[in-house]
């Protein structure tokens, strides 16, 4: 059990993932972490163990810049303790993407070596959902072109099916084409919570 957050809008959203967290603090109190994005598309991410009041400090809200972002907060069922383990995860390869998962892969251990002997990948902690957000990159990399079409992304979310059935994703829109699927309005504003 974690309790998720995802905010996409026109104002900063570091106090609203932050506040979110805290009302979702029932839903896990080993760790906790928020990554958003700034107007020059470089990730901010603070993640560690602890309660949200513990990790977040005032220094740490103020690098937290932008206007997309997502948070989370860790209840462990799988992997280990480690502040390594707290999420979001964040892969730079293709374009820099980052997840935020509640659930298990029953099967880590075969997706891990596999990903490894056929795409590669390197998995540096002993989180599924490491593996899962690695195995959504994987996909996504199948797209040589660029920027990405919605359908690509749509192609590689279904990919995962398999691996995790029940599933909220929540991507980035064409305000900010790099991370883009879900084409409105630039004013538009929208925010998501899921539990499973």
């Amino acid at each position: 059990m974690c309790g998720i957050v995802g905010i996409a809008g026109v104002m900063p959203v570091n106090q609203s993932i932050y506040d979110a967290l805290t009302v979702l603090q029932h839903r896990g109190q080993d760790a906790a972490g928020i990554i958003t994005i700034d107007a020059n598309n470089c990730f901010r991410l603070r993640k560690a163990n602890g309660l949200v009041s513990d990790v977040f400090e005032a220094r740490h809200m103020q690098r937290l810049q932008g206007n997309m972002g997502i948070g989370h907060v860790r209840y462990p069922t799988a992997g280990s303790s480690s502040a390594s383990e707290a999420q979001p995860f964040y892969v730079n390869s293709p374009y820099g993407i980052t997840l935020a998962h509640n659930g298990n892969l029953t099967n880590a251990h075969e997706l891990r070596k596999k990903l490894f002997e056929e795409k590669r990948r390197h998995i540096n902690t002993t989180s599924d959902s490491e593996i899962l957000l690695n195995i959504f990159a994987s996909e996504l990399d199948n797209f040589r072109h660029y920027p990405l079409e919605a359908d690509n992304i749509f192609a590689a979310i279904a990919a995962t099916k398999p691996l995790n059935p029940r599933r909220i994703c929540l991507c980035g829109d064409d305000y900010r084409p790099r991370y883009g699927c879900f084409p409105r309005s630039k004013r538009d504003s929208s925010a998501g919570t899921g539990k499973t």
